[in-house]
């Protein structure tokens, strides 16, 4: 019996690693892309023909007119920001009725999920995570305290279950005295319920080993990054689901023995959006000429993404769990005019010098560098790695050699055409 294979595609660091641009690079060689965690607070973004796209929460393989995308049960919908960038991408003519499916048992954010979410970060203080307010977390909470509502519940009886689990909410609500006004959105929010049901909504986990039994490969896209991963990134600062490569295999009902190449897609350098550790953080002039020169604002939100030179411990760190097999660079002509490279190699805790990630990074922790000649030459318009300056060569060899992992794929710009695969990786 022949058997379809399935790759995964993951961020490393504290996402906004570059992922959508991959996947949409990679998807010709696959013939499904799946979406297994997060919801609309992470934007993929792409750029080709002079065109760009913002995916949060439709696979990034839509553009490519013949495949399979499903958002699968692992993925938390909004409904209406759905529609929203559905119809978006449908007027640009990328049409998603028949190429899109939706697994049954995705769970939907709810209007009052986000108010939830502002509430609850209200009550925090100083101590507050530092969300996108999308009611991604109290979707998830909701989930695990089986009282969700589902994509599949769309299909049957929903009123009831939705004014159920709203009353739910607004008691909550009721007890935290906070203020809020949803009419509006709600309105849009249901909307967005109808606009869904023109989907094909499915059994995703019977669809997707049905297709693997045809002998069809499927590629796993993630959301978010490795250290924003509910078990094992930078707690509490951290998403509400497993962004690591295990949460391909819950998110989309796929046995870990079906897992093939685990690819993890890194920057040159390092980002985090939001509150929490992030030991190679640069306060400096040197911090906001990365922040401007990578355009180093959120697709979603616009924030401002905190910057600092790559932490090869977390990315060390990162492989481990993932079982990443090949790594993906990306933003390497943003250091193209840096006489000096630095990369972070070991921390300094507590006076003694660690070179793994330890349990909490909060506090004392002072990153060791190691220094490296800059290349000074713009390799935006670079077609293949023979063309590489020698101090680039070098700076790849040294990641190589730190992370134990293949460099197989090198990002020079955001476009589709700039991505040069590397031969013999």
């Amino acid at each position: 019996m022949k058997t379809g294979k399935v790759d995964v595609l993951l961020g490393l660091q504290w996402g906004d690693e570059g992922k959508g641009k991959v996947v949409d690079v990679l998807t010709p060689k696959y013939d499904v892309v799946a979406r297994f965690q997060g919801g609309p607070n992470a934007g993929h973004t792409l750029e080709f023909e002079g065109q760009k796209f913002v995916l949060r929460s439709i696979p990034s393989g839509i553009f490519q007119g013949d495949k399979v995308n499903i958002i699968g049960n692992g993925v938390v919908l909004a409904p209406d920001l759905f529609m929203d960038e559905a119809k978006a991408l449908e007027q640009s003519g990328h049409p998603l009725k028949n190429r899109l499916h939706i697994s049954k048992k995705a769970h939907l954010i709810m209007p009052t999920h986000r108010v939830l979410d502002a509430a609850y970060e209200a009550q925090k203080g100083k101590n507050k995570v530092g969300t996108t307010g999308k009611g991604i977390g109290p979707t998830y909470t909701d989930k695990v305290s089986r009282t969700g509502l589902r994509v599949g519940d769309i299909l049957d009886n929903f009123e009831q279950k939705y004014a159920a689990a709203k009353a739910r909410h607004e008691a909550i609500l009721k007890s935290l005295n906070f203020d809020y006004d949803i009419a509006e959105v709600e309105k849009k929010w249901l909307e967005g319920v109808e606009y869904l049901r023109q989907f094909p909504i499915v059994d995703s986990e019977h669809e997707i080993n049905r297709l693997l039994r045809e002998g069809k490969s499927v590629l796993c896209e993630g959301a978010q990054g490795t250290m924003l991963d509910v078990d094992f990134g930078s707690y509490p600062f951290v998403t509400s689901s497993n962004t690591i490569c295990a949460g391909a295999c819950t998110g989309l009902g796929i046995g870990p023995n079906r897992i093939g190449e685990v690819y993890g897609i890194m920057k040159a350098y390092c980002t985090r959006v939001g509150a929490g550790p992030f030991p190679t953080e640069l306060f400096d002039e040197t911090g906001k000429e990365i922040r401007n020169l990578g355009h180093e604002y959120g697709a979603v939100t616009g924030r401002e993404r905190r910057c600092g030179w790559i932490d090869l411990v977390a990315l060390r760190y990162s492989i481990m769990v993932n079982g990443v097999t090949q790594l993906i660079m990306m933003k390497s002509d943003v250091l193209d005019g840096f006489d000096t490279i630095k990369a972070c190699v070991a921390y300094k805790q507590k006076g003694k010098q660690i070179d793994y990630f330890p349990y909490n990074i909060e506090e004392g922790i002072e990153p060791v560098y190691e220094e490296l000649p800059g290349w000074k030459t713009d390799m935006t318009q670079y077609t293949s790695e023979e063309q590489f300056p020698q101090q680039f060569k070098d700076y790849i060899d040294f990641l190589e050699r730190q992370l134990e992992t293949p460099i197989t794929i090198i990002s020079i710009g955001p476009d589709r055409e700039q991505t040069i695969l590397r031969h013999g990786k």
